[in-house]
């Protein structure tokens, strides 16, 4: 046990160690309140005094919730060692989180954001204060839990921070190597002289390296062998980087080296934001500091990236799930751009149903008035232009699990298991991917089913009502109780038109039939999605890769534990190959459910949606078709009732005439009233020009309906 006047800890306690200095857990003496205490050792006293004050100094000068605080500086009773007393991050560091298996190929997305946003702001503090840090490193980002169950990361670690502004320079060496800009890397790792001073960008180079291990798992430099084994090779790689390139690896000895513009098709974050991060790595992982970007520049595009809105796009399509990031102000037009940059599918071509309802989206809005989306409800892009699916790209975890070495070694077996692990992970995240893309493919296009039903049942509706009309108007008793009289140039006229309306009429009837027809063929569509759907939810080969996982997990623990304790029995060579031999039979077993029962059918999936879509298209087509057949009919059917109302006027208006002539020219005492057989057929014609004038009002709205039908897709019905 050591203590100070108001703590103590135990030597077992250790958090963390340096050249410098170690760290342990401890506790208040009065209160039990857990804290960690920086113990400075011997080597640190060595150092020059403005040296082993300048951490107090900045610590002091510091204060900001991603920043680990300092409580006190006390010292310890016997040895009187200097000991900083600071706020204990119980979740351990930024590299303990990345080093778990689960996080072999970087952070989930919503994990990234958070330590981007709490390094952004824990530098911009520094750099309000003036303050250079030259250790930024994953080991050197605390990690706790928030009240609300959020994680908070928080810089610590100043032994090597100093004042410093924008213009000034250093010419002292501090830092971790993996992590340090190449012209320090050359003088403290290789060890040649060089008499280059530097400036506040370090720190950058840093973060980007950091970012960029934190999004993919892996540092962005590594040669042959490590970065500790091919120290040259490692320069070589940082320094002759050619801009705009993220990452450099030489693959096999005294091979060449590969660059890479792009994060690895293995990382966890979406194309939305690799789109907006990849440029900022590549300015900050700059050689030349008149060319990298100043924390100024830095902060902008930061905090760009922070501030955006994230809406999650479903593409029917591609079968695939997008993040588009974008900012509340921004209009829906610059929204549909940046849909199109993901999906390329043209703003024009982009329709969207949002829980199963049209989802019309006007491009002079803000995109504040889009519908707030999560990966599990998000906006499905269904695009007019017929295109073959695509399907989620991502590479076989198998081909990135390493194999155990024949003989017993704790260490390497160690680091084989957490990679094979890791691997385990990633088929589980691809396998919940692709169940989950599956799902929301037969979603979406029963969505869109729903969609075209409603479509045939409004367009069937408006046909048979204008059948209806077209039949009781055109009755042949009425008719031929108007056209019982003498052939006239206008009798003659009203029966072409009555011919083409009798015609137009019968097309009008193949269309219904054909809208019934296609009415059946979607409900079958349906009925099929529907019991797809069931075998999806019926599926169980996400906790059959889970219960491997379980299963792999707990003798991964055992591996760990044999490596810190050799002399444990686990440790003993016979059992540790037993050990070994079921962890292998058990992620083949996992690799095997990942292959047969999620990527293969997904890909069946995939066949079958694209086939889906070719037919929903064509649908799709053929219901404008018709319902464009249907619009033609009533507005020439419109056209003939008006010129057939109006022969009818002229003829009824001429009848009323000539029996009024009659009734003048005959004595009041032979024939006093008209004949009534003279006043019903002027009333028929009065009624019938009345139902014309009538058809041909609802011909006329039935056409502003269809119209509306052929330029979007109806909604369902709530």
């Amino acid at each position: 046990m050591q203590s100070t006047v108001n703590y103590l800890w135990h030597t077992n306690d250790l958090l963390g160690q340096g050249a410098t200095a170690s760290v342990y857990k401890a506790r208040n003496k009065k209160s039990g309140e857990l804290v960690a205490v920086k113990v400075f050792n011997n080597a640190s006293y060595l150092r020059p005094r403005e040296v082993q004050v300048r951490e107090f100094e900045v610590l002091r000068k510091l204060n900001h919730q991603n920043i680990v605080k300092l409580f006190a500086v006390e010292e310890t009773g016997s040895s009187r060692q200097k000991v900083l007393v600071m706020e204990y991050c119980s979740s351990g560091s930024l590299l303990s989180v990345l080093d778990s298996p689960e996080n072999t190929f970087g952070l989930p997305e919503d994990e990234f954001l958070v330590v981007l946003h709490c390094v952004v702001a824990g530098m911009n503090h520094l750099r309000e204060n003036g303050i250079v840090h030259r250790d930024i490193k994953p080991g050197n980002i605390m990690r706790l839990m928030g009240e609300e169950g959020q994680s908070i990361y928080k810089l610590t670690d100043f032994g090597a921070a100093r004042e410093l502004d924008d213009d000034e320079k250093f010419v002292s060496v501090y830092g971790t190597e993996e992590y340090l800009h190449p012209d320090m890397y050359e003088r403290a790792v290789l060890r040649k002289p060089q008499q280059k001073a530097f400036g506040v960008t370090v720190d950058l180079w840093s973060i980007g390296v950091t970012l960029y291990h934190a999004a993919t798992g892996s540092l962005p430099f590594v040669p042959f062998g490590g970065p500790r084994r091919n120290k040259e090779i490692m320069y070589r790689i940082t320094t002759e980087k050619p801009a705009g390139a993220i990452a450099g690896t030489q693959r096999r000895e005294n091979g060449p080296l590969e660059w890479s513009y792009a994060l690895p098709i293995t990382c966890r974050l979406s194309m939305g934001l690799q789109s907006q991060l990849v440029p900022i790595l590549a300015n900050i992982l700059e050689v030349e500091q008149a060319r990298c970007w100043g924390f100024d520049q830095f902060f902008a595009e930061t905090s760009d990236i922070l501030q955006r809105n994230i809406i999650h796009v479903f593409s029917m399509s591609q079968a695939a799930l997008h993040h588009v990031y974008i900012h509340a102000h921004n209009t829906i037009a610059i929204f549909l751009e940046a849909v199109y940059e993901q999906t390329s599918v043209a703003p024009q071509h982009q329709e969207y149903l949002f829980e199963g309802h049209l989802c019309v989206l006007d491009p002079s809005l803000s995109a504040q008035h889009i519908a707030h989306t999560t990966a599990s409800s998000p906006l499905t892009l269904f695009s007019m232009a017929s295109e073959t699916p695509k399907g989620l790209a991502f590479r076989d975890p198998a081909l990135d699990i390493p194999k155990f070495v024949p003989k017993v070694d704790l260490q390497a077996d160690y680091n084989t298991a957490k990679g094979v692990l890791g691997a385990g992970y990633q088929s589980l995240r691809l396998s919940q991917a692709l169940l989950g893309g599956q799902e929301m493919m037969l979603r979406g296009l029963h969505w869109v089913v729903e969609v075209l039903q409603t479509t045939c049942r409004r367009t069937l509706e408006i046909t048979q009502t204008a059948l209806f009309f077209l039949s009781s108007s055109l009755g042949t008793e009425r008719f031929t109780t108007v056209a019982g009289g003498p052939e006239t140039q206008e009798l003659s006229g009203a029966a072409e038109l009555r011919s083409r309306l009798r015609t137009l009429a019968e097309v009008l009837s193949r269309c219904s039939q054909n809208i019934t027809e296609t009415q059946m063929s979607l409900r079958n569509l349906s009925s099929e999605l529907a019991k797809n759907r069931d075998q999806v939810h019926e599926d169980r080969s996400i906790q059959q890769i889970q219960c491997c996982l379980d299963k792999m997990y707990l003798i991964y623990k055992q591996f760990k534990k044999s490596r810190m304790q050799p002399g444990e029995p686990q440790g003993e060579p016979r059992l540790h190959c037993l050990v070994g031999v079921n962890f292998s039979h058990l992620a083949k077993r996992l690799l095997q459910v990942f292959q047969e029962e999620r990527v293969q059918k997904y890909q069946a999936a995939l066949v079958t949606h694209g086939k889906r879509m070719r037919m929903v298209h064509e649908t799709r087509n053929h219901l404008r078709l018709v319902g464009c057949s249907v619009a033609a009919c009533n507005t020439e059917a419109q056209g003939a009732q008006e010129s057939l109302s109006k022969i009818l006027d002229q003829m009824s208006h001429q009848l009323l005439q000539n029996r009024t002539g009659e009734a003048q020219a005959s004595t009041p005492t032979t024939d006093p009233y008209p004949s009534p057989a003279s006043k019903d057929l002027v009333l028929h014609m009065q009624e019938l020009h009345q139902e014309m004038k009538l058809l041909a009002f609802d011909l006329q709205d039935n056409n502003r309906i269809i119209q509306r039908l052929s330029r979007v897709p109806v909604a369902p019905d709530a």
